[in-house]
């Protein structure tokens, strides 16, 4: 079977006799399908990697293999301690990592880790623990790691000031009626500017490190076994680069220690889960405290804050640039993301207040 027809068939949602392919619709910026070829049995997970959000997508994928390489000899696991599990990329029939169609997409393909499902929040506190401690694994695989050896897939990903930035830019659209709709989640967010001038400080400071980070360390980005529950490997290393230590911390705090999906408009129902909070904050401290500064540590329930912060930003910097970089399955959608976290940042305030007597 040639790649050309992988194409053909997604676009044309044709079944070829010895081509299945499916659509795994849990992300929200590649498209991703399970493949089958009949005639042989041959099953791999076919991605098309999203080329306006990765304009460069050979260092994504150039990035991905110096991962595997770095933890992998010949398809077995080096002995590097606190080593992760990471899917196996696999190459095309004339060996390059990608494959570039004729509408100039890219493509890759990673081994099927079978029986694997997502969630999209926990479900008790010792899923999110194992979580915490799986993201954790990854910076700690990579302690002796040369960072200037990995390409930066997404120029300042979690630059807090970057994200400041272009939301103030985003102010200026055109589109008045989203402007008006979102004008109290703009001076909400416009109070809460200090983040950005502590986020400064951190990257001023020789006190705090950067170090690998998966930079997207959502419990959805882990693969768990679907009969008994353990964790089988994370996924999805586009935006693996270098980043400080807040970065995958506050992720995990924001998809986990929190009642409800980003994508909840229950918002009366959403609230910070102490006992998960407390997992995720143990969990990931087991592999990364030895790491961290006492800077780090003294200021480590910034992490969600920050992360929650920048994450209402994008939502509504998406929502005032008309959506053109999360994928939406209706209008209001990324306004309705950026109330969410917006909420979710206000309750992580009190919580933090009430239980560690946190100054924000």
């Amino acid at each position: 079977m040639k790649e050309e027809i992988y194409q053909e068939a997604l676009l044309a949602s044709t079944i070829y006799p010895d081509l299945v392919v499916t659509p795994i619709t849990t992300g929200l910026i590649n498209q991703t399908y399970k493949v089958i070829i009949k005639i042989n049995g041959y099953r791999f997970i076919l991605q098309k990697i999203n080329h306006e959000i990765f304009p460069e997508p050979e260092k994504v994928q150039d990035n991905y293999y110096k991962i595997w390489e770095y933890l992998y000899y010949d398809g077995a696991p080096k002995s590097i301690p606190y080593q992760v599990t990471v899917p196996k990329p696999l190459k095309f029939m004339d060996d390059n990592n990608l494959f570039c169609d004729s509408n100039k997409n890219y493509w890759r393909k990673f081994e099927i880790i079978d029986g694997a499902i997502t969630f999209q929040t926990a479900s008790n506190i010792s899923q999110a623990k194992k979580v915490a401690q799986t993201f954790g694994s990854i910076t700690r695989s990579f302690e002796f790691y040369d960072l200037n050896t990995l390409q930066t897939t997404i120029p300042g990903f979690h630059d807090l000031s970057l994200r400041f930035r272009q939301f103030k830019q985003s102010l200026h659209t055109k589109n008045l009626e989203r402007l008006l709709k979102a004008s109290h989640l703009i001076e909400q967010l416009k109070k809460k500017e200090r983040y950005v001038s502590f986020y400064e400080v951190i990257t001023e400071s020789d006190e705090f490190e950067k170090r690998l980070m998966h930079h997207d360390a959502k419990i959805s980005n882990i693969l768990f076994d679907e009969e008994t529950g353990k964790i089988n490997c994370p996924i999805d290393f586009d935006t693996c680069m270098p980043g400080y230590f807040f970065s995958d911390l506050g992720d995990m705090i924001r998809s986990m220690a929190c009642s409800e999906a980003e994508c909840n408009k229950n918002l009366n129902e959403l609230h910070i889960r102490k006992d998960f909070y407390e997992a995720v904050l143990e969990g990931y401290l087991e592999l990364m405290e030895e790491l961290l500064t006492d800077a780090e540590k003294k200021y480590i329930h910034f992490s969600g804050l920050l992360i929650i912060y920048m994450q209402a930003l994008r939502f509504l910097t998406d929502y005032l640039n008309e959506d053109k970089y999360y994928k939406t399955t209706y209008a209001e959608e990324n306004f309705d993301r950026a109330l969410n976290q917006l909420v979710l940042l206000q309750k992580l305030e009190e919580f933090l207040i009430a239980e560690y007597q946190f100054r924000i």
